[in-house]
């Protein structure tokens, strides 16, 4: 059989989300004896207002410590998650934009595994969303994983909200 995904991207910001696909991706490299890119990308910061002009803001760039501090940080979470797997793994910190940074390092991949915020509505518009960028426009497949606790959250509560009124009704009428 053909291992049809040798180099596995896996974008990470830290979170639990983000770890949960590294899993995934794990899994996915052993299975086809691959390797796990994981690539993490500190975007430089430029303050917003001040009256400045465009051209004139300036732009804060993380020193090559933390960039080290964060790279470390992110090999030591990628040797926890693959265990006793032998699985070959690469840990890269970058500074850049995440989407340019993902996009860039898709070049080297056969598949792209990451996880999505999950946000919907006015905060999906105003923030937009990598993944979804990353979706449309990667040159390779795309795994997302959707946040699982927070769906099934939403999904508990809407089930049981409306059984919880009906016995809260049913009470105050035999009472």
């Amino acid at each position: 059989m053909a291992h049809l995904f040798r180099r596995i991207l896996v974008p990470h910001d830290f979170s639990d989300h983000a770890t949960r696909a590294l899993k995934v991706a794990v899994d996915l490299a052993a299975e086809s004896k691959g390797k796990v890119i994981v690539l993490h990308a500190l975007p430089p910061f430029a303050p917003v207002g001040g009256g400045m002009a465009v051209g004139e803001i300036p732009v804060w760039f993380p020193p090559d410590e933390l960039v080290a501090g964060e790279r470390e940080r992110l090999a030591a979470l990628v040797t926890r998650v693959a265990g006793a797997r032998r699985v070959a793994h690469e840990s890269i910190v970058v500074v850049g934009d995440p989407y340019q940074q993902i996009m860039s390092a898709a070049r080297k991949a056969d598949l792209i595994v990451m996880s999505t915020t999950g946000r919907t509505g006015l905060a999906h518009l105003v923030i937009g969303s990598v993944a979804e960028k990353v979706v449309r426009h990667s040159p390779v497949p795309v795994l997302t994983l959707r946040p699982r606790a927070a769906g099934r959250a939403r999904t508990a509560t809407a089930r049981t909200r409306p059984v919880a009124r009906f016995v809260s009704d049913l009470g105050s009428r035999t009472g």
